[in-house]
This record gives structure tokens, C-alpha cells and sequence, in this order.
């Protein structure tokens, strides 16, 4: 028990880092044109480098976590991230903002294998719900922090300074966790095998229905909050002339509001098995909220509002969505399954960019709402046809324990 208790602070301060990593780019957005004499869409090509290199690496890295174990990679993950940053800070120029959005790709690209596999094999079934909301929180928590610290650091100082800054976050967490004693290190040869069957038999569980239909959801979850996350600043100014003050405060607004909705999800996903009806409620509300930021000239007390509104239930979902995962997933295949399902996101963040960059330079801010609420939309849908089949399988494993 003392593993169980000491490992979920650690993996979860691990969690936090990954996610301000992913936020750097997004929170100075308004200030890389220029410091980099570049346009948004090539600064959307960096973002979209990240995740296309996350996306080829993570599903191998999945198998990497059941094989080689996740403590040594986590820690792997922390040093790249952190390096990545450092680099940038060390010799800031676009090639090498290229090459850092690499190699930060590849450290993202371990992340959620590794902390998904801990959590699933070391922390009580009974409360795996809080314990994934406790760190899908502490991510979310990272983001949210993410536009405040830095842009602060970089207004203060220089940009170089904001990126080091974020580095030092990474070496600062992955000291804690190499601590002798601590319940990270003591984590060892403790994971176990998978059931034995035939090796076509289980790579066709990794790819079933289930498992596809969960990374598409992935794929949608990433665009739809993606939009909002890392262009919604540059929209609101450019496109409703809002303050970068006002605009930044109403990104933080929804990133510290997805977080605290993340511990609302939590509470849920312990207490109920309707996992998709959930999510689909939450972002049925969201996409309601995004459209009316879409359409409305709202006031920027109401902006705030609005988008904490929207970030909260966005959050709601999360804890849910990994129940789906994990249900999904072949015993003693945590890892591979949230590796492969993970990529969906990446995905996303691979697609979204580039496309969002091109609507801004297009002169078409707005765009980023209504495509936000678009892929929310979708979102819901396919979340209910979700549900839908997991009943069937529910029902099914029902009528089977009754007639044994």
C-alpha cells in the first residue's frame, strides 16, 4: 500500500510537466511571429511536427512500457522533454525550434503509456476513477498554469528565458522522482505477463473495433479542444479585437476550469458505468457554449465566463474517456492499448494546427470557434455510438454469467 499511495503524487507531477511541455508554443503564440520571423502557419508546422513524431513513436512506445517497464521510461521522458526546451533556449532560432519540437515529440510520445500503465497495475481497482482523475487533473493543471508562467517570464525577461523555464521544470520533477526510497524508484520487476495467446489473436485486440473507435475519439477530443487551447489568443485579438490581457486570462479561465472538471469527472466515473453518456452530455453543453463565442460579441467578464464554462465541462469527460480505455484494453496490455489509443491525439494535434494557422493568416479567427464547435459535435456523436456498444457488451457478459 505504501507503493500505492506515494506512486500517484509521482506519476501525476510527471503528468503535469508533459502537459506544460505541450503548452509552451501555445502560450507565447502571440509573441513567436515575431521573435521568430515567421508566420502562424509555420509556427503551426512546428506544433504539427511535435505531434506527427508523437504519433509514430507512441504506439511503439507502448510496447516499449510492458516490455522494458515504465518507471526507467518516464524518467527517459522527463530528461528528453526537458532537453528539448533547454535547446531551444540555448540556440533560439526556427531550425532549432524545429529540431526541440522533435525531440520533445518523442518524449511526449511516452508519457501516457507509461503513467497509464502504472496507475493500472499498481492502484486499487476500486478507485482507479479518482486515482486517473487526480492525474489527468495534475495535466490539465500544467496547461492551465502554462500561459501564465510563462508569458509572465517572457514579458519579463526574453523568451529564451521562458523556454529554459520550462525546461528546468522537467529536470526540477525528474529529480524528485529518481529519489532513493520514493515510491517511483522502488517500483521494479513487478509487471505482469500478459494471458497467453496466440501473438495474431493479440494484435487483433490492440486493433479491434474498440480499440479503432477509441482512437478516432482521441483524434476528435484533440481537435476540438485543441482549436481552443492554442489559438483561441490569437483569435480573440486578431478576430474581436480583444486585449492579449483578456485573451490570455480566458485561456487560463478554461484550462484551470478543465481541470477542476477533470476531479468532478472523477467523482463520476466511480459511480456509474454509462462512461459515454457522460461525455456526451458534457460536450453536447460545450459545443452549445463554443458557438456562442462564435457568433456573440461577448464582453470580456462574459468571455471569461463563457470559456471557464466550456473548459470545465470539457474536463468532465476525461476521467470517463480513460474508463473507456482501460475497459478496452487486454490484460496486461495497459500499456500498448493507451500507447495505440493516445496516438489518436496526436493526430489531431497533427492535422489541427496547420489548418488552424491557415484560418488566422486567412484573416478568418472565428473560423477557430466554429470548427471547435464542429468537431465537439462530432465528438458527441460518435461518444454515444460508443456507448451504445459497450451496453451491448455489457448485456452480453450479463446474459453469459446467468446462464453458467
Amino acid at each position: 500500500m505504501t507503493i500505492r499511495i506515494g506512486l500517484l503524487p509521482q506519476v501525476a507531477a510527471a503528468h503535469f510537466v508533459s502537459h506544460l511541455h505541450i503548452m509552451v508554443l501555445a502560450a507565447l503564440f502571440p509573441l513567436l511571429p515575431a521573435f521568430f520571423n515567421v508566420e502562424y502557419v509555420e509556427l503551426g508546422l512546428a506544433l504539427s511536427l511535435f505531434n506527427i513524431v508523437t504519433a509514430l513513436v507512441q504506439a511503439p512506445m507502448g510496447f516499449a512500457v510492458d516490455r522494458y517497464g515504465a518507471r526507467r521510461l518516464l524518467s527517459v521522458a522527463l530528461a528528453l522533454g526537458s532537453s528539448s526546451f533547454l535547446l531551444i533556449a540555448l540556440m533560439p532560432g526556427y531550425t532549432c525550434l524545429l529540431i526541440g519540437m522533435v525531440l520533445a515529440g518523442v518524449a511526449n510520445a511516452i508519457y501516457h503509456p507509461a503513467d497509464y500503465a502504472l496507475l493500472s497495475r499498481h492502484i486499487d481497482p476500486a478507485h482507479i476513477g479518482k486515482a486517473f482523475s487526480v492525474h489527468t487533473f495534475a495535466g490539465f493543471l500544467g496547461a492551465a498554469v502554462a500561459p501564465v508562467f510563462l508569458l509572465s517570464i517572457a514579458m519579463a525577461s526574453n523568451l529564451p528565458m521562458a523556454f529554459a523555464a520550462a525546461a528546468l521544470v522537467g529536470f526540477f520533477v525528474l529529480a524528485l522522482l529518481l529519489l532513493p526510497g520514493s515510491a517511483l524508484a522502488r517500483v521494479t520487476h513487478v509487471y505482469p505477463a500478459a494471458e497467453p495467446t496466440p501473438i495474431g489473436a493479440s494484435r487483433l485486440s490492440l486493433l479491434s473495433p474498440m480499440v479503432l473507435s477509441l482512437t478516432l475519439l482521441f483524434v476528435l477530443l484533440n481537435l476540438s479542444t485543441g482549436a481552443i487551447e492554442k489559438f483561441s489568443v490569437a483569435a480573440l485579438m486578431q478576430g474581436q479585437g480583444v486585449a492579449l490581457t483578456w485573451a490570455n486570462s480566458a485561456l487560463t479561465a478554461f484550462l484551470f476550469a478543465s481541470a477542476f472538471g477533470v476531479l468532478a469527472g472523477g467523482a463520476l466515473a466511480d459511480r456509474t458505468r454509462r462512461h459515454g453518456v457522460v461525455a456526451a452530455s458534457a460536450f453536447a453543453l460545450a459545443t452549445v457554449l463554443m458557438l456562442l463565442v462564435a457568433t456573440a460579441r461577448l464582453s470580456e467578464p462574459a468571455l471569461l465566463i463563457v470559456l471557464g464554462a466550456a473548459g470545465f465541462l470539457t474536463g468532465v469527460i476525461a476521467p470517463s474517456r480513460d474508463m473507456l480505455v482501460r475497459a478496452a484494453a487486454p490484460k496486461g496490455a495497459e500499456g500498448k492499448t493507451f500507447g495505440i489509443v493516445s496516438t489518436g491525439f496526436n493526430i489531431g494535434g497533427a492535422i489541427g494546427p496547420v489548418g488552424f494557422g491557415w484560418l488566422l493568416d486567412q484573416g478568418q479567427p472565428n473560423a477557430i470557434f466554429w470548427a471547435s464547435a464542429a468537431f465537439m459535435s462530432l465528438t458527441v456523436v460518435l461518444t454515444l455510438i460508443q456507448e451504445r456498444s459497450m451496453a451491448r457488451v455489457r448485456k452480453m457478459a450479463a446474459l453469459q454469467v446467468a446462464f453458467k
